[in-house]
C-alpha cells in the first residue's frame, strides 16, 4: 500500500489525477457493497458518488489511523444511512449474550446460497453481515464505522447468522 500512500499525499496536496486514481481503485468495490442495499442500481450509484465527493472536498481531513478503503466505506454508509435514516435504527443489545458459538458459521462452500438469504435481513443485521463476512472488517472497525459498541456488532452479527442458519433450514 506504499503507492497508495503516496497518492493520498498527491490528492491532499490538491493533485485531481491522485484523487482520480483513489476513485479507481475503490468505487467500484464501495458501489458493489452498497447496491446490496437497494434494488435500484442509480441510488447505489449516487451513494458511491456522494461518499467520493465528500472524500474529496474532506481529503484532509483523512488522519490516515485507518485505511483509506475503511475511510470512504464509513462515509458512504453514511451517505446510504441518512437517506435510510427512518428505517436504521440499531436496538440497545444485551452485551452479555454469548457470542463465541457464532463465529465461524458461514463456510465459502455456503455464502453462495447465504447471499441470497442476507437480502430478508433487517438492514442493521444486513450491514454488519455484510461488512463482516463480505468484506472482512472487524467488530472493532465495524464499531467505529456505525457508531456502535464492538460488542453490539458482535450480537448483531450472532443473530443475524441465527436467523440465516434457519432460513437456510427451512
Amino acid at each position: 500500500m506504499d503507492g497508495e500512500c503516496d497518492i493520498l499525499r498527491d490528492a491532499r496536496n490538491g493533485n485531481q489525477k491522485a484523487f482520480k486514481k483513489l476513485f479507481n481503485l475503490h468505487a467500484d468495490v464501495l458501489f458493489r457493497f452498497l447496491s446490496q442495499f437497494s434494488d435500484e442500481r442509480a441510488v447505489a450509484q449516487d451513494w458511491t458518488q456522494r461518499a467520493f465527493i465528500k472524500a474529496f472536498e474532506r481529503i484532509h481531513q483523512f488522519s490516515g489511523q485507518s485505511s483509506f478503503r475503511t475511510w470512504i466505506f464509513t462515509i458512504g454508509l453514511n451517505e446510504m444511512r441518512y437517506d435510510l435514516r427512518a428505517k436504521w435504527q440499531f436496538e440497545s443489545y444485551n452485551d452479555q449474550l454469548h457470542t463465541d458459538e457464532c463465529e465461524d458459521f458461514f463456510s465459502p462452500e455456503d455464502w453462495m446460497s447465504v447471499r441470497i438469504a442476507i437480502r430478508r435481513l433487517p438492514p442493521n443485521e444486513k450491514m454488519v453481515v455484510l461488512l463482516r463476512e463480505g468484506e472482512g472488517y472487524s467488530h472493532k472497525e465495524i464499531g467505529e464505522m456505525l457508531s456502535i459498541k464492538e460488542s453490539h456488532s458482535r450480537v448483531i452479527l450472532c443473530r443475524a447468522r441465527e436467523k440465516l442458519k434457519q432460513w437456510m433450514n427451512e
